[in-house]
């Protein structure tokens, strides 16, 4: 359908050479996205445009931190020269670091804020530039269920990912007269490498996860693809400062009883 297509469109994926966000991109380029990827890993990089291509995905690599405002800017300007233009950005570079709120160093708290929710102001705020110029653009910020709720040993992460929803919100606002959406996706728990040592059978988090999904089962990354292509086409044109959580219900359900 033209509402989804993608054609002809470029989409800015940061941190997107592994998990979920190399599987929204996969997704985005199947709907005719042309990829930039960034991470602040070479040999990632290298890896990740190899299996895009593979593939039969047109992507280009770029070395930058997100989190450096200068660097950030001078490759988005080379992403621009050299692409024309930025259509999508996909705000999915982010780090957690799990420590009880007590034990955890300042410096560790400012790292994951820096990553998670100064990050995608910088890119955001860089981006837009463009985008308001030409009255166009999607921004998608990788929000979570820790966007809504708590749990132990992740204050740095959950408050950084509340930030980031209300950043959603509030550059909707500020940007929407412009022709620019800014919405929010938030995962459930999804099957990745980094989850894997934790969802061998018998282990209690997977039980945990399992029992508390209401559809019984981890997320598959593919599962993002379908909110990632619909918040970045035309369809989504007048949908602004919303997270859409795929959560498998996760986030409808009080749990299921006790005795259940």
């Amino acid at each position: 359908m033209k509402l989804f297509d993608l054609s002809g469109k470029v989409a800015l994926v940061t941190g997107g050479t592994h998990g979920l966000g190399m599987a929204i991109a996969k997704g985005l380029a199947e709907s005719g996205a042309e990829l930039v990827i960034t991470d602040i890993f070479q040999d990632k990089l290298e890896q990740s445009i190899e299996k895009y291509k593979n593939e039969g995905y047109k992507a280009t690599p770029y070395l930058f931190d997100v989190t450096d405002e200068n660097e950030a800017e001078e490759y988005v300007n080379k992403i621009l020269e050299a692409h024309g233009k930025i259509d999508i950005l996909v705000n999915n570079a982010g780090i957690i670091k799990r420590e009880m709120a007590v034990d955890m160093k300042v410096a560790d708290f400012r790292k994951v804020i820096d990553v998670d929710l100064v990050g995608p102001f910088i890119m955001s705020k860089l981006v837009a530039t463009d985008m308001i110029k030409r009255k166009s653009g999607k921004i998608i910020n990788m929000c979570s269920m820790m966007s809504e709720l708590g749990r132990d040993n992740v204050s740095a992460y959950a408050a950084a990912k509340g930030g980031l929803k209300m950043l959603t919100r509030n550059l909707a606002t500020e940007w929407a007269r412009h022709n620019i959406q800014v919405n929010g996706i938030g995962p459930g728990y999804f099957a990745t490498s980094q989850t894997e040592p934790i969802r061998k059978d018998g282990h209690p988090f997977n039980e945990f996860i399992i029992s508390r999904t209401p559809t019984a089962r981890w997320g598959d990354p593919e599962d993002l693809q379908g909110a990632a292509i619909f918040l970045a086409s035309e369809a989504s044109k007048f949908v602004n400062g919303q997270v859409v959580y795929v959560d498998g219900g996760i986030l409808a359900t009080i749990g299921k009883p006790a005795n259940e």
